[in-house]
């Protein structure tokens, strides 16, 4: 009889950590198996008009009956660690239940990784809300931080021996932005007043499972270098306001215990912060290990009416617009610039308390097709990669704690309202078949992390 001896402990990070990513509805489907509830992404997804071309993540890449050959796949490229995110549905399909199936599933892939010396890091919440949550009302509720933190704790207790890194959130500003004041994201609501409170309880959700988890604890938000388009009053007053509403209202509270005035006061018309209790920030300040830094592109931004981008400005937006800076840019229209990832990096060791930082998401989106010699060529993307790991190399040099770097993302995947037609991979997946091709990238890529330095 064969015996499975289980590891017990993580793999001990490198010097520098190379790695990529993924999130749970981007990649794993089996929307209903073993138990699984519906997500706020469920419901939205199959809302007609909100997903392009009507796609989902029913199926996606098929990740959740697929993954022994994807970490097969990452251990080929001699990924380090491997991000990905833990679906709250999975675990808690209903009120109160929790679902041992779903936990079963991240128990086998975290020992598959182990198994193959890679770290796993594990994000609570990457957008995927129960529905029955948001039923409740959602993020604008303060009841859903407590839901958040005892969902945290049901993971960790089933983890613990073998995790020892832990993301609480990913891109708190894309869950309460998105999601309920223009309604580009679910659950579509368009209610800016409901949105700001959304951003204090997914904060206040954060600080709140500190406690439950043990190890090495960050949260990872999405942040631009924003600069004014010119020396104009009125373009360095609206790069404040962007700056502001994308970066300092959720790296202050995180990082300094406090909300900025400012952005507070640009607030005041949508709310008051009476939903800030005594004692909140002291929680939302606990101290973590590492700040995530997700970043694709800068803002240059100026005074005026935006722009027409397809969806609602964003709150503290409405009279700012982003200007051309005459870059390239990837599908996805945004601008690459790579100075831009230097300038956030230092601006963030200079300006906030010591923390370890870790890019955990960086990577670009273009039209990749299989080519006749059954390749990927992806020249663009590798030049996208190389410039941001030089960025990262230089912002090391000049004493930015930089410890690691996640490449978005490991699969092609669904790439939420755009569905299928954004394809973020280093491998290729073809939706029909769910084959994986391993793109120029991930080979230039598995090249670099063989080399061991940046």
């Amino acid at each position: 009889m064969t015996v499975e001896i289980r590891p017990r402990s993580a793999p001990t990070p490198t010097l520098f950590l190379w790695g990529a990513a993924t999130s749970s509805y981007q990649i794993e489907g089996a929307f209903a198996d073993d138990g699984r509830g519906p997500s706020i992404w469920d419901t939205f997804s199959r809302t007609p008009g909100k997903v392009k071309h009507g796609d989902t993540g029913d199926v996606a890449c098929d990740h959740y009956h697929r993954y022994l050959d994807d970490v097969q796949l990452m251990a080929g490229l001699g990924l380090k660690a491997y991000r990905f995110s833990i679906a709250w549905p999975r675990i808690m399909p209903e009120p109160g239940v929790v679902n041992q199936k779903g936990l079963d599933f991240y128990d086998r892939l975290v020992d598959a990784l182990l198994e193959r010396d890679i770290l796993p890091w594990p994000t609570l919440y990457h957008w995927d809300l129960p529905q029955y949550l948001e039923d409740a009302g959602g993020w604008p509720v303060r009841d859903t931080a407590y839901r958040f933190a005892e969902y945290a704790g049901i993971v960790h207790e089933a983890l613990k021996d073998r995790v020892s890194h832990w993301t609480t959130l990913n891109e708190p500003w894309c869950s309460a932005l998105l999601g309920y004041a223009n309604g580009e994201h679910a659950p579509g609501r368009k209610e800016p007043s409901a949105a700001v409170a959304a951003v204090h309880h997914l904060l206040l959700g954060h600080g709140l499972a500190i406690p439950t988890l043990s190890g090495n604890i960050g949260i990872t938000l999405n942040m631009s270098h924003v600069t004014p388009a010119t020396e104009a009053p009125e373009d360095v007053d609206a790069a404040r306001r962007i700056d502001g509403i994308q970066n300092r209202l959720f790296l202050d509270p995180v990082l300094r215990g406090s909300y900025p005035a400012d952005i507070v006061a640009d607030l005041a018309d949508l709310s008051d912060f009476s939903h800030v209790l005594d004692g909140d920030l002291e929680i939302i300040s606990r101290p973590v290990d590492f700040l995530g830094v997700n970043y694709y592109s800068p803002a240059l931004v100026a005074a005026g009416e935006p722009a027409a981008q397809g969806s609602t400005p964003w709150i503290g937006a409405e009279s700012a617009r982003w200007m051309e800076g005459g870059r390239k840019r990837t599908t996805m229209g945004w601008e690459i610039d790579e100075r831009g990832l230097y300038d956030l990096l230092v601006r963030l060791r200079k300006d906030y308390p010591a923390v370890d930082l870790y890019v955990t998401e960086n990577g670009a989106a273009f039209a990749d097709v299989v080519s006749a010699d059954g390749a990927v060529h992806d020249p663009d993307r590798i030049d996208y990669l190389q410039r941001h790991l030089n960025a990262c190399a230089d912002a090391i040099r000049d004493g930015v704690p930089l410890k690691g770097y996640f490449a978005w993302s490991l699969l092609d995947n669904f790439e939420w309202a755009h569905g299928y037609d954004q394809r973020f991979g280093i491998v290729h997946v073809d939706f029909d078949t769910h084959r994986r091709t391993p793109k120029d990238s991930a080979l230039w890529y598995a090249a670099r992390i063989r080399k061991g330095e940046l």
